[in-house]
């Protein structure tokens, strides 16, 4: 990712990781309630775990945005998108909000921005997004931007932050279909 790419909405801005925004991340992150619908991200989630998720997010192939509340310069999230194909149009990802900062909407804004990025920068014509059956606010969400409901990946992961055995519930997002 350009480490000069800036997605800025009313309250948010979407940029690269840095090294400083370490505690931010381990704050947001070392949150059962937050890694547990998260199949990458560890319970307990240490500073280490933090730098070296940034050490792989600055790998320039990689669309990993942190997600920065403009009123306290804080990294309150974070989103990405993952196994971009630029000559089929398709990617996926997904979106993760510290506990203090839910019920505000900024998930919804990070995320609406990372979809208009997706279509409209990177010209991408599908996005195809995840989550666990309990996670219900997640795929709420997401039907708020037109994603339909295409299939379940029975036992698809181990989350690193619960340990259970989670079903992969699985949508997708047509260009012409989107809610914006």
């Amino acid at each position: 990712m350009n480490e000069d790419l800036i997605i800025e909405t009313e309250r948010l801005i979407l940029r690269q990781y840095k090294l400083e925004d370490v505690n931010d991340i381990v704050e947001g992150l070392n949150n059962l309630n937050v890694t547990k619908w998260l199949a990458g991200a560890p319970y307990p989630y240490t500073e280490q775990d933090a730098l070296h998720f940034i050490n792989k997010s600055l790998d320039n192939k990689l669309y990993n945005f942190a997600i920065v509340l403009k009123s306290e310069n804080k990294v309150i999230g974070g989103t990405q998108l993952t196994n971009v194909d630029l000559f089929n149009g398709t990617a996926g990802g997904g979106i993760w909000i510290s506990e203090k900062y839910w019920g505000k909407g900024y998930g919804t804004e990070a995320f609406g921005a990372r979809i208009k990025y997706a279509f409209e920068v990177l010209k991408l014509r599908r996005l195809e997004n995840g989550y666990f059956k309990e996670n219900e606010k997640s795929h709420k969400m997401q039907l708020k931007f037109g994603y339909k409901d295409e299939g379940i990946r029975r036992q698809k992961f181990i989350s690193r932050g619960s340990g259970k055995i989670e079903d992969e519930y699985i949508t997708g997002l047509l260009k012409d279909e989107w809610i914006y």
